[in-house]
C-alpha cells in the first residue's frame, strides 16, 4: 500500500456524514478528531460520558480549565447551552437512544458487525469501559481505522478473535482505504482510493467485499 489516508483526512470523511444537530459521541483518542472537520453550516451537539453536553474546541495551549474535561481527559471549552450532569445521567442517555452517532476506533470488524476494540493484552486496557454502552445505545455506530494493523494484518475480518465490545452493532467502517457499509452480514464497498484496484483492496481485507454497481472515489482533502 504506497498510498492511505491519514487519520485527518479519515476523520474528516466520517465527519461529513454527521447531520446539523446530531447527539454525538466520540471515542477516547482517534475519533476525538472527528470534531475538527464538522462541514460548513453544520453543527454537531457532542456528549461525553462523564458528564458534559455540547462542549467545544480544545482551548489553545497555556488556557486550560482542567475541571473541564473530556472522558479522555482532554481540555474541552463550552458552547452557549452546554450542560453538565451526573455519570449515572450520561449513561441513561446512552442506554435511553438519546445519542444519534457514536464513532469508535477498533483492533477488529466482522463482516457480521461485531466489534473488539478493545484488549487485554500487555498494552491492554483494563476493561471494555463505557464502550459497550455506546455500541448498543447509540442508534447509529460507525468506526474509524487504519485498513490493516501495524504489521500489515486486515483489521476488517471474517470474524473477530480479539474480546468483543459489541455483537452486530457496527454499520460503518471508515478505513485509510475505504468507506465500507456492513449490511445482511457482509461488507459492502461504497468508496475506495481512487489510485487502488478492487483486487488489491481485497488482498488486505480479511472478508469477502460485496460490490456494488457503483463504487465511490474516497477522496479527502490535506487537513
Amino acid at each position: 500500500m504506497s498510498q492511505k489516508l491519514s487519520n485527518a483526512q479519515i476523520a474528516w470523511r466520517a465527519a461529513q456524514d454527521i447531520a446539523d444537530g446530531a447527539y454525538v459521541n466520540l471515542g477516547i483518542g482517534f475519533p476525538e478528531m472527528v470534531a475538527k472537520f464538522q462541514p460548513p453550516g453544520r453543527q454537531a451537539i457532542f456528549h461525553t460520558e462523564n458528564g458534559v453536553l455540547n462542549f467545544g474546541e480544545a482551548p489553545p495551549a497555556g488556557e486550560e480549565d482542567w475541571d473541564l474535561i473530556n472522558a479522555g481527559k482532554k481540555a474541552i471549552t463550552l458552547k452557549p447551552g452546554a450542560a453538565f450532569f451526573h455519570h449515572a445521567d450520561s449513561f441513561g442517555m446512552v442506554r435511553g437512544g438519546h445519542l444519534d452517532v457514536a464513532i469508535l476506533g477498533t483492533y477488529e470488524v466482522a463482516e457480521n458487525g461485531d466489534l473488539a476494540n478493545w484488549s487485554t493484552g500487555p498494552k491492554g486496557v483494563p476493561a471494555v469501559g463505557g464502550a459497550m454502552d455506546l455500541v448498543h445505545g447509540a442508534k447509529r455506530v460507525a468506526v474509524i481505522t487504519d485498513h490493516v494493523t501495524k504489521d500489515g494484518k486486515p483489521k476488517l475480518v471474517k470474524r473477530c478473535t480479539l474480546p468483543l465490545t459489541g455483537v452486530g452493532c457496527v454499520t460503518r467502517v471508515y478505513s485509510s482505504l475505504a468507506v465500507i457499509d456492513i449490511e445482511g452480514g457482509r461488507f459492502v464497498l461504497r468508496e475506495k482510493l481512487p489510485s487502488m484496484s478492487v483486487e488489491e483492496l481485497q488482498a488486505v481485507t480479511g472478508a469477502e467485499l460485496v460490490l456494488p454497481d457503483m463504487i465511490g472515489d474516497l477522496i479527502a482533502p490535506e487537513v
